[in-house]
């Protein structure tokens, strides 16, 4: 299991391991029965607010990434993908005090589940559906969390969706219809009819428990 980042924590204010255990054990259950409210309302309820809340922590591959093209541009007193871009003064000193500065113990090799998961792909932050969802209206007691589908679902979806794989476009029979969860069950998606869609066998398992959105 990936540690939290430290930016995670001291959000949290948490200072010691027994507590960092905790924590990371909670979040990474509220990921089984909160979904982000933008996979069913197909827009950010929070908006700008979302920027009040945490960003994943920096991974450090691309942070030395960043450091050498740094250093290059210092080097030869260009910048840009080309580096045909003359280096100004301005510039030339913000990225002198930034290599001054630098502290790799602030960046990650790999982000941890829930940082990776809980992030918001517009805005970058972690989303704030995971720090202040109620448990009572979030949990999944009140979502149709059954795998099993009835029949008629099955057929309204297959009619819905012309008897076609909604990834690869595939006309399929009857008998090689897939029913998929477009976000998986497993990462706490419904078995309601606006969650599910036809797939062939061969898209079905490569998307697996993938989140297409």
């Amino acid at each position: 299991m990936i540690n939290l980042s430290k930016r995670l924590l001291h959000y949290f204010g948490i200072n010691n391991k027994q507590k960092e255990k905790e924590l990371q054990n909670e979040l990474n259950n509220r990921l089984k029965h909160i979904v982000k409210p933008c996979w069913e309302l197909k827009f950010c309820p929070y908006g700008p607010l979302v920027e009040d809340f945490p960003l994943p922590p920096l991974l450090l591959e691309e942070h030395r990434k960043h450091t050498l093209y740094i250093k290059k541009c210092l080097e030869t007193g260009f910048m840009g993908e080309n580096y045909d871009i003359p280096l100004d003064n301005e510039r030339r000193e913000y990225f002198e005090t930034e290599l001054a500065s630098d502290d790799e113990s602030d960046y990650v090799d790999k982000l941890s589940k829930f940082e990776s998961e809980a992030s918001c792909r517009e805005f970058g932050h972690l989303c704030p559906a995971y720090f202040v969802s109620e448990p009572f209206t979030e949990t999944s007691a009140g979502r149709n969390r059954s795998r099993n589908l009835s029949h008629s679902t099955i057929i309204r979806v297959a009619r819905r969706d012309n008897n076609t794989c909604q990834i690869c476009g595939e006309v399929l029979l009857d008998r090689k219809i897939e029913i998929d969860h477009i976000i998986p069950f497993s990462r706490g998606g419904t078995s309601d009819e606006n969650n599910l869609r036809v797939t062939c066998f061969e898209c079905n398992r490569k998307k697996g428990k993938k989140i297409e959105i």
